[in-house]
């Protein structure tokens, strides 16, 4: 356990890294070249309690260095939304570690996301506008488009493949399975797509309904909102003279209230509103129909038994790359992620050509 706590702080250590060398920013890059140098730390002391020499710790694993490629192709805020999910991860090794040396738990093992903060909070020269953009890109990244990607791929994988065998099971009739995988694919890529964009679009009207509701009461009470406001101040900790002041002086700008009340009292960044809903479903479209796909190659070029065997063959090695992946955000052993994925699959893959055997038996 211990050396898998080091190899997780050696991994963030070295991603921190690779988001300070690629970071324009001077200010934000200096921020994570420090927040690389406390993982560092944490690697030397979790080595030094389990007698390891300094000169003995790993180097970073294949995953933080599948993510830095990751981030040279798409791009680094990838990688900080996967490191931002590792830090789960951190601070369990961390209480796991104090629990197995009969240390005290301090509740302050989860203080990574903190620790940057707080960094940022006593830099001098962070200006509200890189405090924001740093905040922005923690809350929106959060590795979601690396596991869309993964989810999507496996969705369009595992329903496809349960349904060209469904059919394989019911007919030995290679076009109409062929027609049936294709069409399978078409239909579950739309329903996704069509869902994805739904969903993005009505959170989108629905929030927009809310902020301008929100601005119709700054402008027909402003004092109750004034009150409202200096009410959040004084929940976060700031004394009641002061909160009033800052409430007063923010409502000074109706604008600039507009946009601390959205924020606060709705819990909504505005920014956030910005995404493509037509972005989301083409893309959601694109990565159900890669891993629905896969199932169905090989009835465009074989027949008989031989199709069905490769559709099964190409299926696996389908759903071990995608627990492969998985293992970017989870950090188990690939081989138990990746056949995990593939005994799940070939589980729910027999059952339907079972059940389509069964079905064409009975048919017929």
């Amino acid at each position: 356990m211990a050396e898998s706590s080091i190899q997780t702080e050696i991994d963030a250590a070295f991603l921190y890294g690779r988001l300070a060398d690629h970071e324009k920013d001077p200010v934000i890059s200096r921020i994570f070249r420090q927040m690389s140098e406390i993982e560092q730390g944490h690697a030397a002391a979790f080595a030094q309690k389990a007698g390891m020499p300094a000169t003995a710790l790993p180097r970073p694993s294949w995953r933080a260095k599948v993510l830095d490629r990751i981030g040279r192709i798409f791009g680094y805020d990838t990688v900080l939304g996967a490191l931002m999910d590792t830090e789960k991860s951190i601070s369990n090794a961390i209480v796991r570690t104090k629990q197995q040396l009969n240390e005290p738990v301090t509740g302050n093992e989860a203080n990574h996301v903190r620790i940057l903060r707080s960094i940022l909070e006593k830099e001098e020269r962070v200006s509200g506008t890189q405090l924001t953009r740093f905040e922005k890109r923690h809350r929106t990244v959060g590795g979601n488009a690396i596991r869309a990607a993964v989810l999507g791929g496996n969705d369009g994988l595992v329903s496809n493949f349960s349904l060209v065998m469904g059919i394989a099971g019911a007919s030995a009739n290679e076009h109409t399975v062929l027609v049936t995988g294709l069409a399978g694919l078409l239909a579950g890529a739309l329903s996704m797509s069509l869902g994805e964009w739904i969903s993005v679009k009505s959170s989108q009207e629905l929030y927009e309904q809310q902020m301008a509701l929100e601005m119709e009461e700054i402008q027909a009470n402003p004092e109750g909102e004034k009150k409202e406001l200096a009410l959040i101040y004084m929940a976060k900790g700031i004394p009641d003279e002061q909160a009033r002041a800052m409430a007063e002086k923010t409502m000074q700008d109706t604008a600039h209230a507009h946009e601390v009340l959205v924020k606060e009292e709705l819990g909504i960044n505005a920014e956030e509103l910005k995404g493509s809903a037509m972005e989301a479903a083409l893309s959601s479209f694109l990565l159900f129909a890669i891993g629905a796909i896969i199932p169905v190659l090989p009835f465009f070029f074989f027949t008989g038994t031989r199709s069905v065997l490769l559709s099964v063959a190409f299926s696996a090695a389908g759903l071990f790359l995608i627990g492969a992946a998985i293992t970017l955000f989870t950090g188990r052993s690939v081989w138990f992620s990746g056949m995990r994925q593939v005994i799940f699959g070939l589980a729910a893959a027999a059952v339907t050509y079972g059940i389509g055997h069964l079905i064409g038996v009975s048919v017929n």
